[in-house]
């Protein structure tokens, strides 16, 4: 492949259904050429065939589809396919929307070029665009012109401007009143961020907290006495629209960090790529009348859209649902209407800034409303304040490499939240880290398979997608279920004497941690020093010994009928990692991690089958402290550690494993650490994730081996094992 052929190129996912109906995204590396877009399984050397091509020309267009979500994560889905065959398709997906915008801008420049050329030689490609009245307005969007799949085609009304390729999103519902439009007929000639601040539909109540807070001018007789008028806060953030957008769309432990009235949010149903059904529990600060009023959740669609001129709009509404039914201990109130507005300025010194609107107009419901007149103000006041919120975010870090994000949402059946299955809240405060732990028990759903040898061609067209459902839809998607489990390692079969326990508040015992906590080195890190969510482990940790002796326990992988002989049994390659504790009584914490085989000339065969001083150059840890005193904390840190370099590591390597004896007492630094942890470890809750260091671009982006979270260990519930001898000569 000529280098100076390619247009764009880089990993992207690869968003599919198989034939039963079920999505699978892997990891691909697309490369656009002139004619030409294709992805292969790895990056292309030579003449390297791709997996699948799509020949680009001025018939092709590309579709924004919007988000989508697989096992609870969303990715950016676009599909590009050619008018005169729509049914031929490439369909891509990328984890951050700045990513998913950059490969639509490159194809469509592509497709531009080609409709040029034709212009210039007299032949004239058909425009196809469909546009609803609201959509000739200055700032249309894009994402609301009606399904072409579904509209009928007229080949003979071609337009002269063929330039512009169209993409594809369904409208917002029609419940859900876009307030951002709304007074576009009355002030048509005015600037559109002066549109927002007219006195004839709005008034200035209050500046607080750097913001500026409106209130609705006109009644609102349509509505129960106990809904408010609408409100909004305004303000200006310093970051792009799409590092706002990402922040507000997600639903994860990330948004208490900006929003003070989160409390736990989780998707309901994905309507399309740009309409979904939200639960949302607000957690609302009462002063001191919060023991007599009840919390506040709110069911409600969620539509977005992004604009031609680069802007966002994020639309919320009240709606019934029959899988989010009223929840024990909960207030249901209604949103009438609310959202999110969010517009590019001019940067200034170099650093992007948005102009932030947050509208809302909300009925809290209950006894409280009727009777503390200030109640509803003062919760959507807190409502609001996720404006300075995020301003403040952003405001903490010079920064502004945009990382790509993985939002994570809990679906509501996983998350066993909905009353009409009779179960109970098993807890009515849900602590910040709990969202993303939620997940954790299905650890091996989230399919990023970069080595997949399935790469399926079959797709579902989008006007076909939502009406796939049939009412055997159950039972195929148990069969999908599983058939993917006979691919997936049996853990049932290990066994290990620390316990193993998904709870949160769980005690001596330990759980998979999700990889997204950690961040490593992104694909581009040799050029812009990024880091992102570490995603999917390599290996599965499928046990954990808890172990004391009075001398120091060597090549435990030696040990009669321990988890490394087991998967050997079973044809598996098992990884060996063995933290050991000096003192009067010594300790080790063992952690088995085991996968099907190594990829053949992966950075990871390399680290196994290498020499010592490769090793010790590459093992690299990442500690986290979630739980445990400040002190603590400060001092175990969250900075990548090279173990290698740090203290003295023994590898074993046997013929099915790799053992990795790490001895922390072997350094000052560490033991003094160790002293201060050890003390009080029964209170201390640690996740650690050990990963081999990815230098060259080659080499890039970093995954983590693996990844455990360890909670309240208890010294007495260790035991003693009984080692064999050891006939190892390494």
């Amino acid at each position: 492949m000529a280098p100076s052929k390619v247009v764009y190129e880089g990993w992207m996912v690869r968003y599919g259904r198989r034939k039963i109906g079920r999505s699978y995204i892997h990891m691909r590396y697309f490369v656009l050429e002139p004619r030409l877009l294709a992805y292969y399984k790895r990056k292309p050397q030579d003449n390297q065939v791709p997996i699948k091509t799509l020949v680009i020309d001025g018939n092709c267009r590309v579709e924004d589809r919007g988000m989508k979500t697989h096992h609870g994560h969303m990715v950016y889905v676009l599909c590009v396919y050619n008018k005169k065959d729509k049914y031929h398709r490439i369909t891509m997906a990328a984890f951050n929307i700045q990513e998913a915008l950059v490969w639509k801008e490159k194809i469509e420049q592509v497709i531009d070029q080609h409709q040029e050329s034709q212009v210039a030689n007299g032949n004239k490609y058909v425009s196809f665009e469909y546009k609803s009245g609201a959509d000739c307005a200055k700032n249309a969007s894009s994402s609301d012109h009606e399904s072409q799949f579904s509209a009928q085609e007229d080949e003979d009304d071609a337009q002269e401007n063929l330039l512009r390729r169209t993409t594809i999103g369904n409208g917002p519902p029609e419940a859900v009143l876009d307030w951002t439009r709304e007074i576009d007929t009355d002030l048509s000639y005015q600037n559109t961020n002066n549109q927002a601040f007219s006195r004839k539909h709005w008034r200035l109540l209050q500046c607080q907290n750097g913001l500026r807070i409106f209130e609705e001018l006109s009644d609102v007789d349509y509505l129960p006495r106990s809904c408010s008028r609408a409100m909004k806060a305004v303000g200006v953030v310093e970051a792009s629209c799409e590092e706002i957008f990402e922040l507000v769309m997600s639903m994860d432990g990330t948004r208490f960090e900006w929003d003070c009235t989160f409390q736990y949010g989780s998707l309901v149903e994905e309507v399309d790529g740009h309409t979904a059904v939200i639960y949302h529990r607000l957690l609302l600060d009462c002063n001191w009348f919060q023991m007599f009023i009840w919390p506040r959740d709110l069911c409600y669609v969620r539509y977005w859209r992004r604009n031609d001129d680069g802007s966002y709009v994020v639309l919320f509404r009240s709606r019934q649902h029959e899988n989010c039914g009223p929840q024990p201990g909960f207030v249901r109130a209604h949103l009438e209407s609310g959202g999110f507005n969010i517009s590019p300025l001019k940067p200034r010194n170099g650093r992007p800034r948005t102009q932030l609107q947050h509208l809302m107009q909300i009925d809290l419901k209950g006894w409280g409303v009727g009777y503390i007149s200030s109640f509803q103000q003062h919760c959507l006041l807190q409502m609001l304040n996720s404006v300075a919120g995020l301003r403040e975010y952003f405001a903490q870090t010079d920064e502004r490499v945009a990382t790509p994000r993985i939002s994570v949402m809990v679906n509501m059946t996983s998350a066993s939240v909905s009353s009409s299955k009779g179960q109970k809240l098993q807890e009515s405060s849900i602590l910040p880290g709990s969202l993303d732990q939620a997940n954790v028990p299905n650890r091996t759903s989230v399919v990023l398979d970069e080595y997949s040898d399935e790469d399926e061609d079959f797709q579902i067209p989008e006007a076909e997608e939502e009406d796939y459902s049939s009412p055997v839809e159950n039972e195929v998607n148990k069969t999908a279920v599983e058939e993917e489990l006979k691919d997936q390692i049996d853990l049932s079969c290990f066994t290990g004497n620390l316990r193993h326990d998904d709870h949160e508040n769980a005690r001596n015992c330990w759980r998979v941690s999700d990889g997204n906590n950690f961040k490593v080195r992104s694909k581009n890190y040799c050029y812009d020093k990024s880091k992102v969510p570490a995603g999917k482990h390599l290996m599965e940790l499928v046990a954990v010994d808890w172990f004391k002796d009075t001398k120091r326990m060597d090549h435990v992988a030696r040990r009669q009928g321990c988890a490394v002989q087991v998967a050997s049994e079973k044809g598996l390659f098992s990884l060996v990692v063995n933290l050991q504790v000096p003192g009067s009584t010594h300790y080790s914490m063992v952690f088995y991690f085991v996968a099907k085989e190594l990829v053949p000339g992966s950075l990871l065969e390399r680290f196994v089958d290498g020499d010592d001083d490769f090793r010790n150059s590459r093992l690299k840890l990442i500690p986290v402290v979630p739980k445990g005193s400040w002190i603590v904390r400060q001092s175990v840190g969250s900075t990548p550690c090279l173990l290698g370099k740090a203290v003295d590591c023994n590898y074993i390597r046997g013929p099915d494993y790799l053992e990795i004896d790490v001895d922390i007492g072997s350094s000052t630094v560490a033991n003094g650490v160790l002293g201060l942890v050890i003390g009080v470890i029964t209170t201390l809750v640690v996740e650690m994730a050990f990963l081999v260091q990815a230098n060259t671009e080659d080499e890039l982006p970093e995954r983590l081996i693996g990844a455990v979270r360890v909670s309240h260990i208890e010294l007495s519930s260790a035991i003693i094992p009984k080692l064999e001898a050891d006939l190892s000569n390494e």
